[in-house]
């Protein structure tokens, strides 16, 4: 019983790897002090490949299939060890295997607000984030830059550098492409065929093979968002003056209906919708300064109306006479003017 125990340490006639879907992408085979006996029996699964290294030099690869190793299925082992036809003897060899399913819903996503040059809105700082699928296609080239030595390699250890890699190739994106930020956004699906383009090659460096990729979201940091909703406001609103006339035209005459309003001084619908085209005019111009004459800031309606309403309350508490009333707003309406 010893001795049949000892020859099972030394020698191995069966190599195989069972995955555990714990997500592991490479595996070495354990041979401690054992060896491989010649002729023995390799199988590799579907979704799985071998890799021989004889001394730290890369050596055959093998496929899915069930194979009889000898000197005939391994030809670069044969060559590096110089072995001759006929030879039958145990041999030391590193064995590794390799996960080729496709890793599903994998996520990317910038962990912080990476700033670019855009077209539109110069300098400005974006959050983008997705999905991605990949598996691995050359088990050599993944050995050699990757996964190394290790006893084992799993998906975990992979992200990092891999989210990275498709954030760098995002950003380059954006400084190639010149397409501005905002048409990106809203085709995002093009997007991700942009930025896929761009990080599959960086993907096949380390032997690894980029099936998808997917945008979920790209924005702006909040205190950004708000001045693009702003910009997008004002393009909405298009001719200032008649949004200022329409605005004057609404608020005057509901104000004119209120006792006490701006009906009690005498300012009707008509008075209303002539003071909404000072107001325009006014405004209009205050939007376009020359520049022979500094820019002012600009008033709106609402705000006039607000405080000629608030004056007029006060006139009727006797706090303030109707001539400081009248001079008061004739001031409004210079600054207008």
């Amino acid at each position: 019983m010893a001795l049949m125990d000892f020859i099972k340490k030394q020698f191995i006639d069966v190599l195989q790897w069972t995955e555990d879907g714990d997500g592991t992408l490479a595996w070495r085979y354990p041979m401690a002090e054992m060896e491989i006996q010649n002729g023995a029996s390799l199988t590799v699964r579907d979704s799985q490949m071998a890799l021989f290294v004889n001394e730290g030099t890369v050596a055959d690869v093998f496929g899915p299939g069930m194979f009889k190793l000898t000197t005939q299925t391994l030809p670069v082992l044969t060559y590096l060890k110089n072995w001759d036809k006929l030879f039958e003897s145990p041999f030391k060899s590193d064995v590794y295997f390799f996960s080729t399913r496709t890793q599903l819903d994998q996520k990317w996503g910038t962990p912080n607000p990476i700033t670019i040059r855009d077209k539109e809105f110069g300098i400005v700082r974006l959050r983008a984030f997705g999905i991605y699928s990949y598996h691995l296609t050359d088990p050599k080239t993944f050995y050699q830059k990757i996964s190394g030595t290790r006893d084992i390699y799993t998906r975990t250890e992979l992200e990092g550098q891999l989210r990275n890699t498709m954030v760098a190739g995002m950003t380059d994106l954006f400084g190639e492409s010149g397409v501005p930020f905002i048409d990106m956004a809203a085709n995002q699906d093009e997007f991700g065929k942009a930025m896929f383009a761009k990080a599959a090659p960086m993907f096949a460096e380390y032997g690894l093979a980029l099936d998808s990729l997917v945008v979920q979201n790209v924005s702006l940091p909040e205190e950004l968002q708000k001045i693009l909703d702003q910009k997008i406001g004002m393009n909405m609103i298009g001719d200032m003056q008649r949004y200022t006339q329409y605005q004057v035209a609404n608020s005057i005459p509901d104000a004119a209906k209120n006792e006490g309003g701006l009906a009690a001084m005498g300012v009707g619908l008509g008075a209303g919708v002539g003071f909404g085209q000072v107001m325009g005019q006014a405004m209009g111009a205050a939007l376009q300064p020359t520049a022979a004459a500094p820019a002012v800031a600009a008033i709106s309606a609402d705000d006039v109306v607000a405080t000629l309403e608030k004056l007029h309350g006060l006139v009727e508490k006797g706090i303030l006479s109707k001539d400081e009333f009248e001079a008061k707003k004739a001031e409004l309406l210079k600054k207008l003017t």
